[in-house]
This record gives C-alpha cells, structure tokens and sequence, in this order.
C-alpha cells in the first residue's frame, strides 16, 4: 500500500484523511491497516514515532462505521497518551458525529464521566485503572464491544498494570477483534496475547528496541554536582524545543526551578501533579508557550509532540529499553532530532548497560563528548581517568566564555 486512497475506507474517513493532509501511510501503518481491515488479530511492533496510533485507529473508525451498533475500546498506560489518541480520532471523526467517544482517565471526576456514559458511547479510551473502576460500578458494560486495542502494551506491563488487565478481561466478549501495539516485545507480551489475542499475525517494522536512524545521540561528561550547570550550558548551545528527564518527581521540580531562576520558559510533567496542571503542561509545550519539559518518564511513552528537537538524558534511566523510548520523543515522523546523555562516573554501569544494549541491536553510536562540547573517552573504558578527570568542581557558566551568568536570587 503505498497511499490511503488503495484501501476501502468509507468516504468520511477519507475526507478526514484529506483535512489532516494524510496521503502516504507510514511503514507501520501500510503492514497493519490492511490486516486490520480484515478483521484479523494483530501483534504489531515498531518504534516510537512511526504512526502507530493512526494504524488502529483507522480500522476502528472504518469498523464503527459498518457496524453502527458496535463498540471499540482503547487501553493505553498513561493519561498523556490516552488524551493524544482522544485527539488523534476526533480528527478522524469530524465527518461522523454519531460515533460518539469517552475518555476515561484518573484524576479527573468520575461524575461528568459517568455522565457521558450513561448518554452512549460507542469509542472508550481508557487507562486501565480508572476503565475498572467504571466496570465495577456496572457504570459501563462492553456486550456490543467489536474492537479491542492494548496500545503500548509492554509499557503498561512495565507500569504493572497486569492485575487491573486480568480483571477487565472478564468484562470483555470474548467474539471480538484485539489489535496489540508495542514498541518492544519481552517475553511478558507473548503471556498477555496468548489471553487476549486469536491466531495474531505478527507485524513488525524496523528494529523494535533501536532507536530512529535520525536521532543524533550524544553524551557529555560531568559530575553530579555539575550537572545543573553542565545542562545550562546545553540549553544556551542548543536551538529549538527541550524535552528533560530527570529520575525522579522531586528532582524534576528542583530541576524546573533551577532553569526558571536563569529566566528559561520551562514546565514540569511527573504523576504528583493534577490532571489538570498535567494537561496544562504538555498544551504549553505543545504550542510553544514553554519551550523546555522537564519530566519523569511519564513522559517517556505518553508524549507525541512533533517539534521536540531535543532531548536531554538530564539522568539515565535504569532500564537500557527506556533510553530508547526516551530519546524517541525526538525525530517523530521522520524529521530530524538530537539527544544528549549526562554521564558521571557513578553511571558508568548505567551507561555501559545502555551501550551494550544498543550494541546488540545494531544501532549507532554515540558520540562522547565533555562539558566543553569535545570529544570525549568513553568511560566505560577509562573510568578511573574519567574519576579523576572529573573530581574537581565544574566551572560555572559564568566561568565559560560565552555563557549567561548565574541569576542573583
């Protein structure tokens, strides 16, 4: 398939397609739509940033169309990506306005939820938590669902939502089709298929645990105690928006405000702030009121934002699969990004892990660079001169020429 119009979509989709200046389908989309069409069960495993979301929602909005009594339901791991899917099939929906669509998602209300339910719905995007709590005050049932899809389905077993999965399962019919998306495929996902899934086709595009061949990757050299000054640095050399992760909720704030006493239009995302300042967030991001994120990895699988042209490693994560996920926050949908690592020499084995892992699958590597933007050893292979190297105290930006003071408080 190498345009929509090939496939038999029904005029209002097509439409929609032409309104969202859709015209070639990705790789991802081209293998699993037709598939889809036919009613098959899929597995279907790419990178971050290649159109997964359209390639089942498509077929959906196609299915709901056909079969005007018929549900479709969508579990995704996080609000963010719950509210981005919402996004991504009210475009597809414009020119249907009787398929109507809830979104069911913690820590918002359940009465205005509760609300739309009871006027109908025929299209949920959920999160499993809160989809539980709906079945089990019979606030919804799915005798008419037709369509099931587990999006990023290693990540919501990564966030341990296989409890609230076995128990939804009841609830569902079992005559149904399940269409399965993941970005990478640990022996935990061939456990969940085999329970949802009938006969699956296996969809595959790319390497599923490398990174976009557009990412350029980079780390910088510094010391924990540097690395608020080494990312101002990084800030100052870089253009265009600025995706940060840091480890943990606390830090990310300590983070976000170090960059707001240097005057930097900066956000912050982690899982203590409210739905609402979450969802104020990442439209702020989005539409350029801020241009720098500062995140946990909430943000890792749940952020499909075109323009992030960077993204800072501000700490590495534990798992060698996260790192890809991170930096596939850049790069999407073929353009062209970059992702800088801070390394100290208490992540070496972090980093070495990270290392040996992208070995493996083939992907590039990473250029190593120091806090003055040089070539740098890697320290995996140098970590005592790395140590030493790197025990005094780094300079301050006010210290480098070039670089913005630091602010007065």
């Amino acid at each position: 398939m190498q345009q929509f119009n090939e496939l038999k979509l029904q005029q209002p989709i097509f439409k929609a397609l032409q309104s969202m200046q859709f015209e070639k389908p990705t790789p991802i989309q081209a293998q699993a739509i037709p598939l889809a069409l036919e009613g098959k069960d899929i597995i279907a495993c790419a990178q971050t940033g290649t159109g997964k979301t359209a390639a089942f929602c498509l077929p959906i909005v196609d299915r709901l169309l056909a079969h005007p009594q018929k549900m479709a339901l969508i579990l995704v791991p996080t609000r963010e990506l719950a509210a981005q899917v919402t996004e991504v099939l009210k475009d597809l929906t414009r020119f249907t306005p009787g398929i109507k669509g809830a979104l069911l998602i913690g820590g918002m209300s359940m009465r205005p939820q509760m609300d739309k339910l009871k006027r109908g719905v025929r299209l949920v995007v959920a999160t499993p938590g809160r989809l539980l709590d709906h079945l089990e005050r019979r606030t919804l049932d799915f005798k008419a669902l037709d369509i099931l899809v587990l999006d990023e389905a290693d990540r919501m077993l990564d966030m341990g939502f296989a409890p609230q999965l076995n128990k939804i399962l009841p609830y569902l019919p079992k005559g149904r089709q399940t269409l399965l998306f993941s970005a990478t495929l640990p022996a935990n996902i061939e456990q969940l298929s085999a329970r949802y899934l009938t006969d699956p086709v296996r969809v595959t595009v790319g390497s599923v645990s490398r990174p976009v061949e557009k990412i350029q990757q980079s780390i910088v050299e510094t010391t924990a105690a540097g690395k608020n000054e080494t990312l101002v640095d990084e800030l100052l050399a870089r253009k265009g928006s600025v995706l940060i992760f840091a480890r943990t909720k606390a830090r990310t704030d300590r983070v976000a405000q170090h960059l707001q006493k240097y005057g930097h239009s900066v956000t912050r995302l982690h899982g203590d702030r409210t739905q609402g300042q979450r969802n104020s967030a990442v439209a702020g991001f989005r539409d350029g009121r801020f241009r720098i994120l500062v995140a946990t990895d909430i943000a890792a699988r749940g952020i499909d934002i075109s323009h992030i042209a960077n993204v800072i490693n501000y700490d590495l994560p534990h798992v060698p699969e996260d790192y890809v996920h991170r930096i596939g926050r850049t790069a999407r949908a073929g353009a062209e990004g970059q992702a800088v690592s801070f390394v100290t020499p208490e992540d070496k084995a972090l980093w070495r892990a990270i290392s040996n892992f992208l070995g493996k699958t083939g992907a590039p590597s990473v250029a190593f660079m120091n806090d003055k933007g040089r070539p740098a050893k890697k320290i995996e292979k140098n970590s005592r001169s790395f140590r030493k190297k790197f025990s005094g105290k780094p300079r301050r930006p006010s210290q480098r020429k070039g670089f913005a003071s630091r602010p007065s408080n």
